[in-house]
């Protein structure tokens, strides 16, 4: 199964069902989503981000910002387990549905299209699919807008949207830098 890459990041959600619902949306995700870099340009993300499995590596570094920074906020385990989820499929359909040459301005808000579509296969609740489509749709903060694109991205107004963002903006720095073993986890 495509999930099982992120097997170490799923063992942080404590709640099963919405752990099984996050595995059900991974293996939705295309399979491009495993294997390109995280920018096609490699001009805004850190080096272990670049190369084959870049963007799977760039979202492991935004999940792992987001388990240490739990030590920080003090939430309840259903909103560490949304913010998780939302971490994981960010940028899920980075280059589209199909695999576009670029990434897409709006893939923030593509996540949101891809739950409706797959709704029959989660046992998510109404306010789980908007709580992480929000969280999803504004995790690229003030970069919401774009001189090629009509779209204007939501902003992070939530704790758990600024938390997303934050966890993603960190993990693109190129000053910030992560060790990974041979499946791709961070090591210590």
């Amino acid at each position: 199964m495509k999930y099982e890459i992120f097997n170490k990041e799923l063992s942080y959600i404590k709640d099963n069902n919405l752990k099984e619902n996050a595995k059900i949306i991974l293996n939705n995700l295309p399979d491009y989503f495993y294997k390109i870099q995280a920018a096609s340009s490699g001009k805004y993300h850190p080096a272990y981000a670049l190369g084959e499995k870049g963007l799977v590596r760039h979202t492991k570094a935004a999940v792992n910002f987001a388990i240490n920074l739990f030590d920080i906020y003090k939430l309840d385990d259903h909103t560490k387990d949304i913010i998780i989820i939302s971490l994981l499929i960010h940028d899920g359909l980075k280059k589209g549905f199909d695999e576009e040459q670029y990434t897409r301005f709006d893939h923030p808000l593509l996540i949101g299209e891809l739950l409706i579509k797959i709704k029959e296969q989660l046992t998510l609740t109404e306010k789980e699919i908007e709580e992480i489509s929000n969280n999803v749709s504004s995790h690229m903060g003030r970069w919401n807008t774009s001189a090629y694109s009509d779209v204007v991205l939501p902003l992070p107004l939530s704790l758990t949207q600024k938390l997303v963002h934050m966890c993603d903006y960190l993990a693109s720095r190129k000053q910030i830098s992560f060790n990974f073993d041979e499946n791709y986890n961070i090591t210590e």
